[in-house]
């Protein structure tokens, strides 16, 4: 976690005057299986692509809403990081995706038995959207359809 003083005047000034989203009463639902029973999905806000799919589109006023869906079985090494925000630190993650995108570390969850299946696909969204309300009207039930459609219990959300 970051510490004021290491962001720009204009990342202190975005974050002290930007009017975060409140959802009260936060959503939850309660696991009805146990975990090694359940079939699991990876969400990331990472901004991540596969090398061979379009980027997150940098020129959309309050940031690309949209989502890409990566296979089950991709290469980690085939990610791309193309996150717009200019907050943290990018090297981590263009050393190994594994810590925006844990795929592989799902993968060993499964094998160790601790997850009963994986989804067929997977959900990477740009983060930083400042236009949340396009979002969560447009994109998110369509996305929700997706994992639904594909038996998913649990969406593991990595928030970057």
């Amino acid at each position: 976690m970051g510490d004021m003083s290491e962001f720009s005047f204009g990342v202190k000034a975005f974050i002290k005057t930007y009017r975060w989203r409140r959802i009260d009463p936060v959503p939850w639902t309660p696991l009805s299986k146990p975990l090694s029973e359940c079939r699991l999905s990876l969400v990331s806000t990472a901004g991540l692509t596969l090398d061979d799919q379009t980027p997150f589109d940098e020129s959309i006023k309050g940031g690309d809403a949209s989502y890409r869906e990566v296979p089950w079985d991709s290469d980690v090494s085939r990610l791309v990081e193309n996150h717009r925000s200019e907050s943290w630190d990018h090297r981590g993650v263009e050393q190994d995706p594994n810590i925006a995108f844990p795929l592989d570390r799902m993968r060993e969850l499964l094998e160790m038995g601790r997850i009963g299946s994986l989804s067929e696909s997977y959900l990477t969204f740009m983060g930083s959207i400042t236009a949340t309300g396009r979002m969560v009207r447009d994109v998110l039930p369509t996305a929700r359809e997706r994992l639904v459609a594909q038996g998913v219990d649990v969406a593991l959300l990595v928030p970057v």
